[in-house]
């Protein structure tokens, strides 16, 4: 199982929800984080938290709708002088629910691909191939499962496109030290969920992280959190090497 503590990882979307369980997770583990948000207040409170855990800690900001603010982002994060090996691109947008779903304004799929798919690929390209040169890295990118439900075009088709560039991407450094794997929480309460979703956000865990964790030099692969809740990392991590393979 990869060792996490006293290494770096970079969570975006950090403040609530899946991001922030992700945090305090990742730190209990001694792991130090980069905690991205859209303005530093956002995430006063989460790194307060992971700092009383004895981690180090920094939060930046970037609107990822904004090109221009992601490369800002990862300037700063350059500018901080430590080694990223672990990236979590956890951060996305559910733009809207589209009853009437032909009436859909291409602004649900322009502002959707910004988020859910330009901006975690931009992070990608600038941490990649320094983990490829370092020969080690882990990059975990969080999906939907959402299927057949036209009301959500924009958001699915958006996760549909990071898929399909996390798996490309994944088959270039497919067998090595440096790992592209996809994650997915499932349904639950977030402010991107919903109130009434089935799942408590507490039930994605350790799921959600075990793409971190894994340690048998395979990408591309679709670590669903839910086939993993309730279960220790340990056993989570056992079951992920075992049952979920590359797909190339």
């Amino acid at each position: 199982m990869t060792e996490v503590k006293d290494r770096w990882a970079l969570i975006t979307g950090a403040a609530r929800g899946i991001g922030y369980l992700t945090a305090l997770f990742m730190a209990d583990r001694g792991c130090n984080l980069i905690l991205h948000s859209r303005s530093l207040s956002h995430t006063e409170k989460v790194l307060d938290e992971v700092r009383k855990k004895g981690v180090k800690a920094f939060a930046v900001e970037a609107e990822l709708s904004r090109p221009e603010s992601v490369e800002k982002m990862l300037e700063k994060i350059d500018e901080l002088g430590v080694q990223v090996d672990f990236v979590m691109n956890n951060a996305g947008m559910q733009i809207a629910y589209r009853t009437e779903y032909f009436s859909t304004p291409v602004s649900d799929y322009t502002e959707s691909f910004k988020i859910n798919t330009i901006a975690p690929a931009m992070i990608m390209y600038h941490f990649l191939p320094k983990m490829i040169e370092r020969g080690f890295g882990r990059i975990l990118n969080t999906t939907s499962g959402i299927r057949l439900e036209p009301q959500q075009a924009g958001y699915s088709a958006s996760k549909a496109a990071l898929d399909k560039i996390t798996v490309d991407l994944g088959s270039t450094v497919n067998g090595t030290d440096v790992m592209i794997n996809l994650t997915d929480p499932g349904w639950c309460r977030t402010d991107l969920g919903g109130p009434h979703a089935p799942n408590a956000p507490e039930s994605a865990i350790p799921g959600i992280v075990v793409g971190i964790f894994v340690d048998d030099k395979k990408s591309g692969r679709y670590l669903n959190a839910p086939n993993f809740t309730g279960m220790t990392l340990e056993a989570a991590v056992a079951k992920a090497e075992k049952e979920f393979d590359a797909p190339y």
